[in-house]
């Protein structure tokens, strides 16, 4: 009865999403072109972009990975609160700088904007593959995340299999049709049920496990210290220079992230960026929730090893609570596994799109049915090796966050310093990216204590530097204006060159 009950919530919640997310193009028609699926026609306001932007970071590692770290380690995954937290604040001047920059010159993506400001599409279809490669690994971690999640609310009922292909279906199912704009309506949906969830989980287990906070922390006081400190329990050195240099890193890398660009170019305006970056970081406060109740399993489900200490928010509620409330939970889950994925082959699709097949001049024409064909098919390849070789995309999520940084001297410097030169970017991406590599398939993350991204993202710049003052100069006769992130802000009426009818620049 549970089980079927569960189910019934979950799968009803599921058409839903595929319903909400159809409709959010409602009126708009189906031939609205490349900038209308990709960035929502950069019409988006505040709210669509605040809960577009916090379905990206709360995702299925908010109910699993967050609380299992609490669980494993304890104070080290506050490092998912600061860096975020510092990402927020730097994109209140990144996010109107690319929007406008986007805006300006028609401009979809990360990769748009590479072959843009340096004149070369063949570095924009490079760094969509190095962003492909990045990216992937997320999709399937999204996918098998929502299915441990809906195999455990449905209590077996739901088989890992069907829940990864479920997962798969939904998402391919509205982002094809209506692209960022259903991500971010299904985005209202699942922040709805998080808060919501969330809120009612943070009440509940103190007061149903240990007769109130007071009682819960002294335990965790007297009993778990080590889980309060750095480095943590059994964390493997995750100390301070480590919590850091990783918060420097990946704050750096989250306002270059090509989901979160997404989410910047698709705003209406530069105000609702800067709007958005104050209202973020109350979100965050959320995340305290799983980290906390990661602490509280330790105490009511002790023993968990391996993958299982990621189900510890589960194991304290599908017990104890009645079938619906486990389903509306589970379905919490699940959504914020759906929504950051859908944006994930959303990105990836727009990138090859645009860059990869849409600078084939024979191709050009239909980029937009490209990008939906290609999302199609980075879902089914992430969906394919989920069942068949996870450990293969599991290996590359190892390096994803540290190898897009790699990508910030390239996108945010070039962006403000007309001297840096294509030759001199590409230099540092290249010693940048294979230094992390060494280093992490190398097991030496962290480096004498620091973030092994952090290293080789300087070493990048370094690099980068000395390329631009020894190395050849560009003759790019072009305006500042033309090259550069001037300004803040676009004007309303100056005429704009969609996206889609945008021929790829020219090499020089």
């Amino acid at each position: 009865m549970n089980a079927a009950v569960a189910t019934a919530v979950f799968g009803g919640f599921m058409v839903l999403t595929v319903a909400l997310g159809l409709l959010a193009v409602r009126g708009r028609g189906a031939g609205g072109g490349l900038t209308e699926w990709s960035v929502g026609g950069r019409s988006l306001g505040t709210v669509f972009i605040w809960v577009l932007m916090a379905g990206e970071s709360y995702t299925s590692f908010s109910y699993l990975g967050a609380a299992g770290w609490g669980y494993n380690f304890g104070a080290p995954v506050l490092y998912v609160l600061a860096y975020m937290s510092c990402g927020y604040a730097l994109g209140y001047v990144v996010g109107p700088m690319l929007w406008a920059y986007a805006r300006r010159h028609g401009l979809v993506g990360i990769s748009d904007i590479v072959a843009h400001r340096y004149r070369r599409p063949w570095l924009g279809a490079a760094v969509a593959l190095l962003a492909t490669v990045c990216l992937l690994p997320y999709i399937q971690l999204q996918i098998t995340g929502m299915g441990v999640v809906v195999s455990t609310i449905s209590y077996g009922a739901i088989s890992l299999n069907w829940a990864y292909f479920i997962g798969f279906a939904v998402t391919t199912g509205f982002v094809v049709v209506s692209g960022l704009r259903g991500s971010a309506w299904v985005s209202v949906l699942k922040d709805i049920l998080v808060i919501a969830t969330l809120g009612f989980l943070v009440v509940y287990v103190p007061l149903h496990y240990f007769d109130g906070y007071g009682p819960f922390l002294h335990r965790i006081v007297a009993e778990k210290p080590q889980w309060l400190t750095f480095p943590g329990h059994a964390s493997g050195g995750l100390g301070h220079v480590w919590f850091v240099t990783t918060t420097v890193v990946n704050s750096l890398t989250v306002v270059i992230f090509p989901t979160t660009v997404a989410g910047y170019l698709g705003a209406r305006n530069a105000d609702a960026l800067r709007r958005n970056a104050m209202y973020l970081p109350f979100y965050n406060v959320l995340l305290f929730v799983p980290m906390l109740l990661g602490l509280a399993a330790l105490f009511v489900v002790p023993g968990l090893t391996g993958a299982d200490s990621n189900l510890a928010l589960f194991k304290l509620v599908v017990d104890s609570l009645p079938a619906w409330v486990v389903g509306v939970i589970g379905v919490a889950a699940a959504l914020s596994s759906i929504v950051p994925m859908a944006v994930f082959m959303l990105v990836i699709g727009t990138m090859w799109g645009r860059s990869v097949l849409g600078a084939v001049p024979r191709l050009a024409s239909r980029q937009k049915l490209w990008s939906q064909l290609v999302v199609v098919a980075a879902g089914a390849v992430a969906l394919l090796l989920t069942y068949t070789a996870p450990n293969t995309l599991v290996r590359l999520s190892l390096i994803s966050y540290e190898g897009m940084a790699q990508l910030v001297p390239m996108l945010l410097l070039g962006l403000v310093w007309r001297r840096l030169t294509w030759c001199a970017a590409v230099s540092g991406l290249l010693v940048g990216f294979a230094l992390v590599c060494v280093l992490v398939f190398g097991g030496h993350d962290p480096l004498w204590g620091m973030n092994a991204g952090l290293v080789a993202l300087a070493l990048n710049v370094v690099v980068a530097l000395a390329v631009t003052w020894l190395g050849p100069r560009d003759a790019d006769g072009r305006p500042d204006a033309e090259v550069l992130a001037l300004d803040d802000e676009f004007p309303r009426d100056e005429a704009l060159v969609p996206a889609d009818r945008v021929s790829p620049p020219a090499s020089s």
